[in-house]
């Protein structure tokens, strides 16, 4: 149980100049005089009925010391039927006086001792009213929101001097806060911040009433608040205040923060400058009053709010527990302690991976079970499904459009929306990639989430900012047959709740494999500005401010978090398995050859680590091939000569090339090695590592490698030192340092070798591929567009032409990712009309790809090369 806050008296007015300089000798508790009478016999009944379903844990021990011989008036949040009888069985068991008689001259008028707040939402005209207030410059009527018994007991006091009535408030929950034994609706119907009806209330005193908890709290003095003078409404208004930031503070105590976005953001979002600002605009624009403006944005708002709910959260839980051990062999966790050692005292935000569906379940899921309060998530709004997108909200998402442009005012509200829960330092997750990647790769970031973030926090420096990259590994996708669609070229389809619903027994049935989430190297928001940001002088940015190196800071910062995703990589058995059998042209291999390479895979990870928080699967190359065999990704075809496994089926094969991408990265100095044997004999190793360097930065932006070139070179050569005691090349001179060779034939070693560099053939045709149309087209002859679709084309043509290759060999994206990388390094620059010109070092380049590639690949490359069309002036001559 949380710690309580100590028993102190509200805070009460300051004493008037006409007070006593010499202040009153304090009261003593005197034995109070218990009002005559008993409560109606209605609620002695009710009484009764409820007494079986209560037991109440009264707070403090011995409530009657706070209160002296005066007349004694209680105060709840809110009024109820079962919140009376729960006081009146309060009060008896503590001998105090009962709310249900009259005060003396019964000056509420309603036979009864006690008040209530009514901590009710204010309603939607009186939300208008009072933004509108601060968009059009005049006051607007609101209706009065302060108790009405409350402020008839004040008039009481001033028209009767010798009238000292103690107001003594009291906080009444009923299943405060359930614990993991606890039954699924206990925790559904265990107290929180939001009002409820009398049918849910009616449940939690049935199901949790005997976890109920009735606090007092010292006295407020009316005749007081009544002396200092104030006019009624003035009075009435702060004595409420007063009393509902006490509540605040104890419910907040007892049962946790408020974190119902809905109810405690949205009317800061409509009140803020900037989307005052916005409202006033689209009126201007609309040529519309601002009161429609306004419902428009509060509309964008609600549809965009999280709507957190503890006990839906944990409700939830229980379900996702069966879930995922039905569905999974397991879900292990690595490096959550290391983020627990730095949060305390920072706002995190996770940036994971996004492969499937699943991730937002997975790791809100896996922090709430570990003691960590889930993430407000930042999701599409293509999830906000009937039934599926209001527990999507409950559980803390947050929805956004696809697309802010063309919408300002939507622009505005999501923006301060994001601001206000970066300001509130509510711990936020969302996936910097923008959608699930489809091909096992990390995306390339997408800076929206990202600026919104920061732009939010230096306008509000408050609390520092912490990003948590997180990797999720998956062994199977739920969503690999859409995938396997989406790659072959069909539509993406939309979701729908009956899509889902009809899936979910489908889903129940099938073994998924093994999840792993592993927790990244943490990335402090300061430390990126002092780096990016040096004359940044720490003080708050207005919303209007845009300091030039704000775009690099969060470029740099975005390419940090996915290098920092991609170094925390999991390496499980159907990784290893997708990069050994997709080597092969047929995708199988005998089993001892198999067993061979994923021993290969395993000891290169093992001697080259890539970082500290990789994670290797640790089962043996036999345990791994069952494992495939059980998941039902491979099968194993029994022959004389020894058993050869292969993958189940072509679309299996596929998927495969999905989870050998999760972990290519990982490989990418042993398969550039092996790549420069694959057609070469012999090489000197000055010669293999100077290539490299001329390689790497295309492939460090393609797969977000964290070396340097120099770091990259030393890592090439210790790498070579492990293919030499492998067997897998041989030093056989040292002249020009070092003469580096392979076998020849067809060996084991050679089979290896051509295994391990296969993963990244693929992508060194496609820097051959883009070369060649630049080169076959001339300079100054194709935008930066047109080198894309024209890449494309090649790319799709050679592989039926060539050999079937990965679903990404001619995906635009990493076309356009190698155009740019080009463009950066000056090889290739645009001229004024935006057409890209080259010289003779691009060619010298394309030379070096040469010793990579084939000479039969490299003739069916130019081949394939398109030209572009030419305009019909320049076809016809004259």
């Amino acid at each position: 149980m949380p710690a309580m806050p100590e028993q102190n008296p509200l805070p009460l007015p300051e004493p008037t100049p006409a007070d006593s300089p010499t202040p009153p000798a304090p009261l003593r508790p005197e034995p109070r005089r218990v009002r005559p009478g008993k409560p109606p016999l209605w609620t002695r009944l009710m009484g009764r009925l409820a007494e079986p379903w209560l037991g109440l844990s009264v707070e403090p021990g011995a409530p009657a010391e706070l209160i002296d011989e005066r007349p004694v008036c209680y105060v709840l949040e809110d009024y109820g039927l079962s919140n009376a009888l729960i006081l009146e069985k309060a009060c008896r068991e503590a001998g105090l006086p009962s709310p249900l008689t009259p005060l003396p001259g019964d000056p509420l008028g309603r036979k009864r001792a006690y008040v209530a707040l009514s901590r009710r939402n204010q309603t939607l005209a009186q939300l208008m009213s009072s933004s509108l207030s601060g968009v059009t410059g005049e006051p607007q009527p609101t209706k009065k929101s302060h108790s009405e018994s409350l402020a008839r007991l004040l008039q009481a006091h001033r028209a009767d001097p010798t009238l000292d009535v103690q107001l003594v408030p009291v906080s009444i929950f009923v299943g405060r806060s359930p614990d993991k034994a606890s039954g699924w609706f206990s925790v559904l119907f265990s107290e929180n911040w939001a009002i409820v009806g009398r049918f849910r209330r009616l449940l939690a005193i049935l199901l949790n009433g005997r976890d109920t908890i009735v606090r007092f709290s010292a006295p407020v003095s009316l005749r007081e608040s009544v002396e200092e003078g104030l006019e009624p409404e003035r009075t009435v208004r702060k004595l409420s205040r007063v009393l509902r930031t006490h509540f605040n503070r104890i419910r907040e105590a007892v049962i946790g923060p408020d974190l119902s976005t809905r109810r405690v953001l949205v009317d800061q979002v409509l009140a803020s400058e900037p989307v005052r600002e916005a409202i006033v605009e689209q009126a201007r624009r609309d040529k519309s009053k601002p009161e429609d403006a306004w419902k428009k944005a509060h509309a964008y708002a609600w549809e965009i709010a999280a709507d957190y709910s503890n006990p839906v959260v944990r409700s939830a839980s229980f379900l996702l527990s069966h879930v995922w051990n039905r569905i999974y062999a397991g879900v292990l966790v690595h490096h959550l302690d290391k983020l627990k050692e730095v949060a305390p005292g920072h706002e995190v935000i996770y940036v994971p991976s996004h492969r499937s569906h699943m991730d937002y379940l997975l790791l809100s899921y896996l922090l709430y079970e570990r003691g960590i309060v889930p993430p407000h998530i930042f999701a599409g709004v293509n999830l906000n499904l009937p039934v599926v997108g209001t527990l999507l909200r409950k559980g803390g998402a947050f929805f956004a459009r696809r697309s802010f442009r063309g919408n300002a005012l939507y622009s505005a509200v999501f923006s301060e929306y994001m601001a206000q829960l970066v300001a509130g330092g509510y711990s936020i997750e969302y996936f910097i990639e923008g959608g699930r990647s489809r091909t096992g790769r990390l995306l390339p970031p997408k800076g929206g989430a990202l600026s919104m973030t920061v732009r939010a926090w230096l306008r509000q420096p408050n609390k520092p900012v912490l990003f948590q990259p997180v990797y999720i590994g998956y062994e199977k996708l739920m969503e690999g047959k859409s995938y396997l669609d989406e790659l072959s070229g069909r539509p993406k389809e939309k979701e729908s709740i009956w899509q889902l619903l009809w899936g979910i027994p489908k889903v129940l049935k099938q073994n998924f494999g093994q999840v792993v989430v592993n927790f990244g190297e943490t990335i402090l928001l300061n430390d990126m500005l002092a780096t990016h940001a040096p004359d940044w002088n720490g003080q708050p940015l207005s919303e209007d401010d845009k300091p030039k190196w704000l775009s690099d800071t969060i470029d740099a910062l975005a390419l940090k978090i996915n290098t920092r995703i991609n170094a925390a990589a999991d390496v499980n058995p159907i990784n290893l398995l997708a990069l050994a059998l997709l080597s092969t042209p047929k995708h199988a291999m005998s089993e001892a050859d198999l067993v061979a390479q994923i021993e290969l895979g395993k000891k290169v990870l093992a001697e080259l680590p890539y970082s500290d928080r990789i994670t290797v699967t640790p089962h043996s190359p036999e345990r791994i091939i069952a494992h495939g065999l059980e998941i039902n990704v491979l099968r194993r075809i029994a022959h004389p000569l020894g058993d050869v496994i292969d993958v189940v089926d072509e679309d299996t094969a596929v998927l495969l090339s999905y989870f050998r991408n999760n972990v290519l990265h990982l490989f990418t100095a042993s398969s550039w090695i092996a790549c420069c044997f694959q057609r070469n004999r012999r090489m000197a190793r000055p010669r293999v590592v100077s290539l490299g360097r001329q390689v790497y930065p295309f492939l460090q932006a393609e797969l977000f490698l964290p070396w340097t070139e120099d770091e990259f070179a030393e890592r090439l050569g210790r790498t070579i030192d492990v293919f030499v005691r492998e067997g897998l090349l041989q030093q056989v001179s040292d002249d020009d340092g070092g003469i580096l060779a392979r076998n020849a034939g067809q060996t084991d070693e050679v089979f290896r070798l051509r295994a391990i560099g296969h993963s990244l053939q693929q992508a060194f045709e496609r820097y051959y591929i883009a070369i060649s149309v630049l080169v076959k087209n001339g300079p100054g002859t194709l935008g930066a567009g047109e080198l894309e679709s024209l890449c494309q084309q090649a790319a799709q043509r050679l592989s039926l032409l060539y050999a079937p290759a990965a679903p990404e060999f001619f995906d635009k994206t990493l076309f356009r990712g190698f155009i740019q990388k080009l463009r950066e390094l000056r090889l290739v620059w645009p001229d004024e009309r935006s057409k890209l010109l080259f010289d003779h070092r691009l060619e010298a380049w394309a030379n070096d790809a040469k010793i990579i590639l084939g000479r039969e690949l490299q003739h069916t490359i130019e081949r394939v090369s398109p030209e572009a069309a030419k305009p019909e002036a320049e076809e016809t001559p004259e």
